[in-house]
C-alpha cells in the first residue's frame, strides 16, 4: 500500500442542502463517453437514467478515437491469440480472468454496434480487418478509415436520444461525490444556468475518462483532466496502478500547433518509424519493428530522439500506395495537408505523447468498485484488462463490456427490495477564498511541463522527488482555497491526481510496460502486483444534523 495523500478536505466546495436544488433519479451517469452511454442505456427503461457530461456529449475520449475496436471476427484468427496478445502487452499485470471475459464478449459488443446503426468499413461487404501493434493478427474493426470513435459515438448518442427515461444535462461538471455512511447518494453537480445542485441516485456510474491533460505533450482532448479519478479518491475509493500512464508513440509534432494522433493503424497498414538521418531505427530494438507494444515503441523513439539530438522522428509512408494510404486515412491525411504535408509522399515528424490512462479506480467483472452504490467503467478504471501497458484498440472495447456489464449488476441491484428514498443529511463548510488572485491557467501550464519531464516516458528518483516537491508546494495554497467555477476545481483535481501519479511512480521501483525508471531499469518479478491508494478518513467529513425529513 502506497502512503496516502492527505487531502484539507473532503468535498472541494461548501453546501447546506437547505440552499441547494436538489434532483432525482435512479442512476446517475457521470461521462458520456463510450463507457458511460453504453452504460446508460443498458439500464432497463422502467429505471430513470440522469447522464452529466463535462462538455458537450459529443466531446469525450472516445470520439476522438481514430484505430478502431479490437475483437475477434475473422475464423482463422482465435479467441486465445487475442487473449495471448493482450496479456503480452500488459507484462505481467493483466488479470488472466478478466482478459478472458472481455476478449470473448468482443464479437458480440461489435455485433450491437452494428445493429444500433454504427457503418463500419467494409471490403465486398464484410467489415474490414486491420493490424495494429502488439496484434498477432488483423481484428481491429475501424470506421471513416480513421474516425471510429466519432461514428460509435454518433450511433450511441443517436441511440440515446431516443430513450424516454434518459436525460442529458451537457455542460455540467461534477464537483464531488456525495458519500454518507460508506455508500455512494450521488453527486453535486453544476453549471452556469443551474449553478451548484444535489442528485441523488440509488447508484451512481463514474465514467469520465483519462487525464492525459496533466502532461504537457498529449492526444487528449481540453476535456481529459483526470476529474473522474479525484472525485473517487477523495470519496474514499481505491485506486490503483496510477504510475501507469501510456504514451502513443505517433503524435503530429508541429511547432506553435495543437497535438494530433496519428493512430497506430498508420503502422499497421506498413508506415517505417525513419530518425532524422533517414534511418528506420524500430529493428534496432525490437523484433517486431513498427509493430512491437506502445510501450517499447515509445521508449525507442525517445531514445533515437536524444541519440540525434532532435525533437521528433518521421514516419514514412512513401513506400506504400499513396492513394490506397489517402482514403485510408482521409483524416489524417487531410490535418497533414493543413500542414503542406502529403502522407503518401512526405516524412511525417511525429513524437510521443500522453494517451491512456491505464491505472484508475479499482473495479470487479460487474465495475463495482470499493464503495457501494458506485460503479465505474472506461479509463476511470483499473479492471484488470490492461496491466502495465494497454494494448492497442482495447480501450473501446473495455468501455463497451464493461459498461454493459454494469448496467446488468445496477438492474440487479434495483430490482432488490427497496432501500428507503430520503435525503442524506449531509453538508460541509467553505473553504475560503484564495488568499491573493491566483493565475490557475500559469500553474496549470506549468504542472503540465513539470509532469511531461519529470514523470513521462523516463523516471528516476532525483526528478520524481522534484515533481513532487513542486507539486506539494501548489498545493498547500491552491488545495487549501475554495473556487466557484470549473477552472479551479479542474486545477484542485489535476494537482491530487498528480501528487497520486507521482507516489505510486515513486514507490515502483523497477521497469514495466508504460513505467519506465532509468535507476531501475530491469522487471522485477517480485513486483509483479498492483499498488493500490486509498484516501485516509478525513476528521468531520460528514456533518450529521436531524433537520432534513425522511421522503420515503
Amino acid at each position: 500500500m502506497i502512503a496516502p495523500f492527505n487531502l484539507p478536505r473532503r468535498y472541494l466546495v461548501g453546501f447546506d442542502p437547505r440552499d441547494l436544488a436538489h434532483h432525482f433519479t435512479d442512476v446517475l451517469v457521470i461521462g458520456g463517453g463510450v463507457a458511460g452511454l453504453r452504460a446508460a442505456l443498458g439500464v432497463p427503461e422502467t429505471h430513470r437514467v440522469l447522464v452529466v457530461t463535462k462538455d458537450e456529449v459529443r466531446e469525450s475520449n472516445s470520439a476522438y478515437a481514430q484505430g478502431g475496436i479490437a475483437g475477434v471476427l475473422d475464423p482463422e484468427d482465435h479467441f486465445d491469440d487475442h487473449i495471448a496478445d493482450t496479456l503480452a502487452a500488459g507484462k505481467g499485470l493483466c488479470d488472466s480472468d478478466v482478459v478472458d471475459l472481455i476478449v470473448r464478449e468482443a464479437p458480440k459488443r461489435i455485433a450491437e454496434l452494428i445493429a444500433w446503426g454504427t457503418e463500419f468499413d467494409r471490403i465486398d461487404g464484410q467489415v474490414a480487418l486491420t493490424r495494429e501493434g502488439g496484434h498477432s493478427h488483423p481484428r481491429i474493426v475501424h470506421a471513416l478509415g480513421d474516425a471510429t470513435g466519432r461514428e460509435v459515438m454518433r450511433a450511441i448518442i443517436g441511440r440515446a436520444r431516443t430513450r424516454p427515461n434518459l436525460k442529458i444535462w451537457q455542460n455540467s461538471f461534477t464537483i464531488d461525490l456525495l458519500t454518507l455512511q460508506g455508500k455512494c447518494r450521488g453527486a453535486i453537480v453544476w453549471d452556469r444556468r443551474r449553478g451548484p445542485s444535489l442528485v441523488w441516485a440509488r447508484a451512481t456510474v463514474l465514467a469520465t475518462g483519462g487525464a492525459g491533460q496533466l502532461f504537457r505533450e498529449t492526444t487528449n482532448p481540453a476535456i481529459a483532466t483526470g476529474d473522474g479519478h479525484a472525485v473517487a479518491y477523495r470519496a474514499g475509493a481505491e485506486l490503483r496502478d496510477m504510475e501507469f500512464m501510456q504514451f502513443h508513440p505517433t503524435v503530429l509534432y508541429i511547432a506553435g500547433s495543437s497535438r494530433h494522433l496519428l493512430t497506430e493503424a498508420l503502422r499497421g497498414e506498413g508506415a517505417y518509424l525513419r530518425d532524422r538521418n533517414g534511418h528506420r531505427f524500430m529493428p534496432d530494438y525490437h523484433p517486431d519493428a513498427e509493430l512491437a507494444p506502445r510501450d517499447d515503441v515509445s521508449r525507442a523513439i525517445t531514445t533515437q530522439m536524444a541519440k540525434t539530438q532532435h525533437p521528433n522522428v518521421y514516419l514514412d509512408l512513401s513506400h506504400l500506395n499513396a492513394n490506397y494510404i489517402r482514403n485510408r486515412f482521409p483524416g489524417i491525411a487531410e490535418l497533414c495537408r493543413t500542414f503542406d504535408l502529403d502522407i503518401g509522399r512526405d516524412q511525417i515528424p511525429v513524437r510521443p505523447g500522453a494517451h491512456y490512462m491505464v491505472g484508475g479506480v479499482t473495479v470487479d467483472v460487474d465495475g463495482r468498485t470499493s464503495i457501494p452504490n458506485l460503479w465505474a467503467a472506461g479509463e476511470v478504471t483499473s479492471s484488470g484488462l490492461h496491466g502495465a501497458n494497454r494494448l492497442a484498440s482495447n480501450s473501446l472495447l473495455e468501455g463497451l463490456v464493461h459498461g454493459a456489464r454494469a448496467a446488468e449488476d445496477i438492474a440487479r441491484h434495483l430490482s432488490g427490495p427497496p432501500e428507503p428514498l430520503e435525503v442524506p443529511p449531509v453538508s460541509a463548510p467553505a473553504p475560503p477564498p484564495p488568499r491573493d488572485s491566483l493565475d490557475l491557467e500559469d500553474i496549470r501550464d506549468s504542472l503540465r511541463a513539470l509532469m511531461w519531464r519529470r514523470v513521462g516516458i523516463t523516471r528516476d528518483a532525483q526528478g520524481l522527488a522534484e515533481a513532487s516537491e513542486q507539486v506539494d508546494r501548489w498545493c498547500r495554497y491552491v488545495l487549501t482555497s475554495g473556487f466557484d467555477d470549473p477552472a479551479g476545481w479542474t486545477l484542485q483535481n489535476m494537482l491530487i491526481l498528480a501528487k497520486l501519479m507521482i507516489s505510486a511512480a515513486t514507490e515502483r521501483e523497477e521497469s514495466r510496460g508504460v513505467h519506465t525508471r532509468t535507476d531501475f531499469p530491469e522487471t522485477i518479478p517480485s513486483w509483479a502486483r498492483h499498488l493500490p491508494l486509498v484516501r485516509p478518513p478525513l476528521e468531520g467529513e460528514a456533518v450529521m444534523t436531524d433537520w432534513f425529513p425522511s421522503l420515503s
